[in-house]
């Protein structure tokens, strides 16, 4: 493998850096858009019956906003009253959408990037093999103007490993591509979910609120 990658030229190592940045980011996402840590499945429960009856102090509040992305939503509607108990449903609803939005932007952290190497690794992989293309044709021309003095070996050879940087960029790009169509699906389900669990637990704070 390391002699393929080496006789393939210096185009493949931006690849080989593409390939190691996207594994990089795969694993970040697959760290930090676990349910548990962006959608609980019981928290809004909870936290309406934590709040049956009055809105809780600061330092359970501070407790749900580190609990996760959607804990932060809905410590924003918390706060929201604790600051002014009179405030308007209208404050407290913008509260909430301005934390989801900050919620939202740090789902969507690193999928532009995935995105871009998907599209340029094949690029990438393209430009290698052009590269390698215009060596291997310039290195075959003929000696002292002998037409077909070069060795068709060579050439085959030297176009197989030119080939090497396409696939490559290919093999680079298609799991990225799929990583990021997953990813992508994820967060919007996700932001779907927070806002319908935002919109549940405004009408909860609106109607603690009278």
């Amino acid at each position: 493998m390391f002699s393929i990658i080496v006789a393939a030229g210096w185009p493949i190592w931006p690849l080989l850096a593409c390939s190691v940045l996207a594994l990089a980011l795969v694993i970040e996402r697959f760290t930090s858009l676990k349910t548990a840590r962006v959608l609980p499945p019981k928290l809004l429960d909870e936290a309406i019956n934590v709040s049956r009856n009055a809105v809780p102090g600061p330092d359970v509040v501070t407790k749900l906003e580190k609990n996760s992305a959607l804990g932060e939503v809905l410590a924003a509607g918390f706060r929201a009253l604790n600051a002014n108990p009179r405030c308007s449903e209208e404050d407290v609803r913008a509260a909430m959408e301005a934390s989801g939005r900050t919620v939202a932007h740090r789902l969507e952290r690193w999928l532009p990037a995935l995105a871009t190497i998907a599209s340029a690794a094949p690029l990438l992989g393209l430009l290698g093999t052009v590269i390698g293309m215009i060596e291997i044709f310039g290195s075959q021309s003929p000696a002292g103007g002998a037409v077909g003095s070069g060795n068709p070996a060579q050439l085959a050879h030297g176009i197989s490993i030119a080939l090497y940087n396409t696939a490559f960029g290919l093999i680079v790009a298609i799991p990225t591509l799929i990583f990021w169509r997953y990813f992508r699906t994820r967060v919007d389900e996700y932001l779907l979910n927070l806002e319908l669990a935002g919109e549940r637990f405004a009408r909860h704070l609106n109607a603690l609120r009278k």
